[in-house]
């Protein structure tokens, strides 16, 4: 379905005549203006003499204005008339795919009913609604202004996962985010849009959605396993140092993106982690490390998921 393509007829027979009358009344107001035009015109030639009175030459200024404004009013009601039969085409205004009809051929419909005719929906591209915390999304702005946090393009990167986790191969991009915070669920509801050419996003459809909030170039992804945390919240991690020996490292987690830690403090690039056996090992212990594969970047890209319905 195509913008502007025709969906439905309505019998425009009543509006064809009603137009056609709005046009014979803006020919007869036309008419009427004439003529108290050239009224007026030859009564201000006489203004002055001893054949017209100011009175008469008051009331035909007057008849002249009324009936320009006649006129007037007779092309809006023609313009009306015009909209009106215009309607009795129905077109689509979108680009996308049409449901079911909801009326026959014969049917009665009216002016302001609430029933849609059909629904065209937009397909490709497609809207997803995100739901944020607004903790979140607060804590997003701000390491966003203070540069913490940086965008490419300056447009947040999306990805989607259906339920039994197949990736969608198109990625999109965050459009906006809306103004209000839902009261009960305290989050706040962000939209994205998606190229969809094959039209495997339908709406409706709920997924998970990845939502690539920036990259912060300082900060390391750290397994939780590998991270402990004091009664009051504070995090600490086991290392290797460069004599083999375990040390205590304080360091900052201020986030869990998958079953990783996002540190931001105390940790450096290349610093080895104890991951496993931490029961075993105690700080100043000799120990002999062995490194674990793993096919995650070192440069930490902030994000989350969360369940969402398409739009």
């Amino acid at each position: 379905m195509k913008a502007g393509e025709s969906l439905y007829q309505i019998d425009p027979a009543t509006y064809q005549a009603s137009y056609e009358s709005a046009k014979g009344d803006l020919a007869k107001a036309e008419a009427a203006a004439k003529i108290s035009q050239l009224t007026l015109n030859r009564y201000k030639k006489l203004l002055g003499t001893q054949y017209i009175s100011q009175q008469d030459y008051d009331t035909a200024l007057a008849d002249a204005q009324q009936t320009n404004a006649a006129v007037v009013a007779a092309k809006a009601a023609v313009e009306t008339a015009r909209i009106n039969l215009a309607y009795t085409k129905v077109t689509s205004p979108i680009s996308g795919r049409i449901g079911k009809s909801s009326v026959t051929e014969g049917a009665l419909v009216q002016n302001g009913q609430t029933n849609a005719l059909a629904t065209v929906q937009q397909l490709d591209p497609i809207y997803v609604d995100v739901t944020q915390s607004s903790n979140d999304f607060l804590r997003l702005k701000q390491e966003l202004a203070n540069g913490t946090l940086k965008q490419e393009n300056g447009k947040a990167k999306v990805e989607l996962v259906s339920n039994d986790g197949i990736k969608f191969p198109q990625a999109g991009t965050l459009e906006f985010s809306d103004v209000t915070v839902d009261q009960t669920t305290g989050s706040i509801t962000l939209r994205a849009i998606f190229p969809n050419p094959d039209k495997n996003l339908l709406p409706g459809m709920f997924v998970r959605a990845r939502l690539e909030e920036g990259t912060n170039p300082n900060a390391l992804l750290v397994p939780q396993q590998g991270v402990t945390r004091t009664p009051r919240g504070d995090a600490s991690a086991l290392v290797v140092g460069a004599d083999d020996k375990v040390e205590t490292r304080n360091i900052t987690a201020t986030q869990a993106i998958g079953d990783k830690w996002l540190v931001t403090d105390g940790l450096k690039a290349g610093d080895r982690v104890i991951i496993t056996g931490l029961q075993k090992v105690r700080p100043g212990a000799q120990v002999k490390a062995q490194e674990v594969k793993s096919d995650d970047k070192q440069q930490a890209a902030a994000g989350g998921q969360s369940e969402q319905t398409k739009s």
